[in-house]
């Protein structure tokens, strides 16, 4: 896992990844339902989408839009195993995602989500 302060600076050069922003509905929804209602659908997410050993559709399982959450996973480079392997160091291949990584990607969605409260 990476520190967070170099990641956000490698984030920041990517012209991809530092293309995401909230805006529109997405924005809208994090400011009525708020970070701790947005971190637990957060939470719920990692658990099903990404966590497993081997996640169903992996590299295509987090949709674009719709959910602020699902912004902020392409922003961070959290949005599948390869993206968590090449950014983040976590293993990619046959390998659930432990408590600690969990807790990891949450900190990583919750820093990137806070620019916007």
């Amino acid at each position: 896992m990476t520190d967070l302060d170099l990641l956000f600076e490698k984030l920041a050069k990517s012209r991809f990844r530092s293309s995401f922003k909230l805006k529109g509905k997405e924005l809208e929804y994090l400011n009525s339902k708020g970070v701790s209602i947005i971190l637990e659908h957060g939470r719920d997410f990692i658990d099903a989408r990404l966590a497993p050993a081997n996640p169903h559709n992996d590299g295509k399982q987090t949709p674009m839009r719709n959910h602020p959450i699902f912004i902020a996973q392409h922003a961070t480079a959290t949005c599948c195993r390869g993206c968590l392997q090449k950014w983040h160091g976590i293993p990619s291949k046959d390998h659930e995602l432990s408590n600690d990584e969990k807790n990891y990607v949450l900190e990583v969605l919750e820093r990137w989500i806070s620019n916007y409260m």
